[in-house]
């Protein structure tokens, strides 16, 4: 009987340990330009901050004009010194709306996206 509830108590112990864990995913925190922001001057990169490090081999951000062009400089990364922000260069940018298409991995393995615009002036 003492092994049964000892057994029980573990496992709930266990249980409430692994949950938060579960539920983390890499979602984010700051985003620059930020989600709806109108700006004077053309951005030279998009940067993402996230509450979650990053797998940077699947975690990616794209940016594309109004007519659906991409306006990236190469390849996004994942920022080597910390693995919750990723980054990408811009091309020079012409006034009118962009949209930032973004895929993180957590190195969890859950995988969140989303998507936002920004507007230049």
């Amino acid at each position: 009987m003492k092994n049964a509830l000892f057994v029980r108590g573990a496992l709930a112990a266990l249980l409430v340990a692994v949950a938060p864990l579960a539920l983390s995913h890499a979602l984010p925190k700051v985003q620059q330009p930020a989600s709806g922001a109108t700006v004077a001057e053309a951005p030279h990169e998009v940067s993402i901050e996230f509450g979650e490090a990053l797998e940077p081999a699947f975690s990616s951000i794209a940016v594309a004009d109004a007519n659906g062009k991409s306006v990236l400089e190469g390849q996004s990364a994942v920022d080597g010194g910390d693995a919750k922000k990723m980054h990408a260069a811009l091309s020079k940018l012409a006034p009118g709306t962009y949209t930032v298409t973004w895929t993180a991995v957590a190195s969890d393995g859950h995988r969140t996206q989303g998507h936002y615009s920004f507007t230049v002036k």
